[in-house]
């Protein structure tokens, strides 16, 4: 019998991370759900037949080498990771203080490459893996506000292309996803805390991108999960575009 894959999914206590956590373990997967809410990824965990879960801030190089470790210990193997885990801090570059830089950076792009750098070397024993990296539409576009947010996830898409580059020939396949907004449960949350509805929300995002509404987090999923697995088998170095056609908008 073929023995299972797996996957780690860092940022996997909620939203996009959480329908992933899902997602792979529909297709059989064994899972192992890293956050910074040690508390929300043993609640992912809780969902999945085959899953274990670590308390992870990727902003910690160490807290990477632990997560790898630990699904090599109980597993033996790591088949793919997705680098999920990310902040959203706002404003105009004049406006950004030093600290938003470095907590940005820290998680959006040092803790995605630090998390690639701790599974890389097995999956180079393995000669087989697959990395697929969570960007944001923000990176090929530029919304009002949103300067170092759109710098750090600018920058993921350069790493997935020089990691495609460099381990193509260990027989790892790297691609990354661009969602576009997303309502995931942050969100939800949100908006009760100001007295607005899911209803009133969904009318309130209406007319998003080219299909008139907003993306769900099991439509990422499955897009991350198409990359991550076989039938994305011949495709490395690739952006995605999961927006609903809002990059092409103009």
């Amino acid at each position: 019998m073929t023995e299972p894959r797996t996957a780690i999914v860092t940022g996997g206590g909620a939203g996009i991370g959480r329908a992933c956590v899902a997602r792979f373990a529909a297709l059989g997967y064994r899972v192992l759900v890293a956050d910074r809410d040690g508390a929300a990824a043993e609640a992912a965990a809780a969902l999945v037949p085959d899953a274990a879960a670590l308390a992870c801030d990727v902003a910690d190089p160490a807290a990477c080498d632990a997560l790898a470790a630990h699904g090599l210990e109980r597993w033996g193997r790591i088949d793919v990771l997705v680098a999920n885990a990310g902040v959203q801090i706002g404003g105009r570059l004049i406006d950004t203080s030093p600290a938003d830089w470095e907590r940005l950076i820290a998680v959006n792009l040092k803790g995605v490459a630090d998390c690639c750098r701790a599974v890389l070397p097995a999956m180079i024993a393995r000669r087989s893996g697959s990395i697929v990296l969570v960007s944001s539409s923000n990176a090929t576009r530029a919304p009002r506000g949103m300067a170092v947010y759109d710098i750090t996830k600018a920058g993921v898409l350069g790493l997935m292309r020089n990691l495609a580059v460099d381990h193509g020939g260990d027989g790892i396949r790297v691609n990354a996803v661009c969602p576009g907004a997303t309502l995931t449960d942050h969100h939800l949350r949100a908006a009760a805390a100001r007295g607005v509805s899911e209803a009133d929300l969904r009318a309130q995002t209406a007319g998003y991108g080219l299909l008139g509404r907003v993306g769900e987090p099991s439509e990422i999923a499955a897009a991350i999960a198409f990359l991550a697995g076989d039938d994305a088998s011949f495709v490395t170095g690739a952006t995605l575009a999961v927006d609903g056609g809002f990059a092409i908008q103009g």
